[in-house]
């Protein structure tokens, strides 16, 4: 079953303990962020201080009720330019919101996550996986019909491998 629009967004009202993702791509293009990309990349910067939208408003209010988001995002140096623009437009606010972000950096290592695709994982019962082209255009969501064991072990690997967002960010320029 693939999941889009309002039942996709009933995902992030409905959890009621934890949802999680796991990122892997360098770069998601998103059509409703070219604009925003484009700009990034021509020099504009934001305050992540200053940001309050309707995601930084849910992040905040999940966290407030004990239901944090959480994610891991698995990359190599240097980072792309996608990665800039998503470090300073939404990681930096998203964190400052309550969102556990972490990173893990498999430029000098294994990648102990190799084969696994993004996924999101909602009350570690439920895993939709999100199926991208090569170039990181979203093809779909999809739910998982198999055992949700795997993925909780990907999510302990991913977070026991990773560093926090605002760690690995000190000293990089984005």
């Amino acid at each position: 079953m693939y999941l889009a629009g309002e039942e996709w967004a009933a995902r992030f009202e409905g959890f009621q303990r934890e949802a999680w993702r796991l990122e892997t791509l360098p770069q998601y293009l998103m059509p409703q962020e070219e604009e925003e990309f484009a700009a990034f990349k021509a020099g504009a910067r934001i305050d992540p201080h200053a940001v309050s939208n309707e995601y930084t408003d849910r992040l905040r209010r999940q966290v407030a009720e004990g239901r944090p988001q959480g994610r891991v995002h698995v990359l190599t140096r240097p980072l792309s330019d996608y990665l800039r623009f998503e470090f300073s437009q939404y990681y930096a606010p998203h964190a400052l919101a309550g969102e556990h972000i972490r990173i893990l950096d498999v430029t000098d290592r294994d990648n102990p996550l190799e084969e696994v695709q993004d996924f999101w994982m909602f009350d570690r019962t439920e895993v939709v996986l999100m199926n991208y082209h090569p170039d990181g255009r979203q093809i779909n969501r999809e739910i998982y019909e198999g055992d949700v064991a795997q993925y909780i072990e990907y999510q302990r690997i991913a977070v026991a491998e990773s560093v926090p967002f605002e760690e690995y960010v000190k000293g990089i320029d984005v």
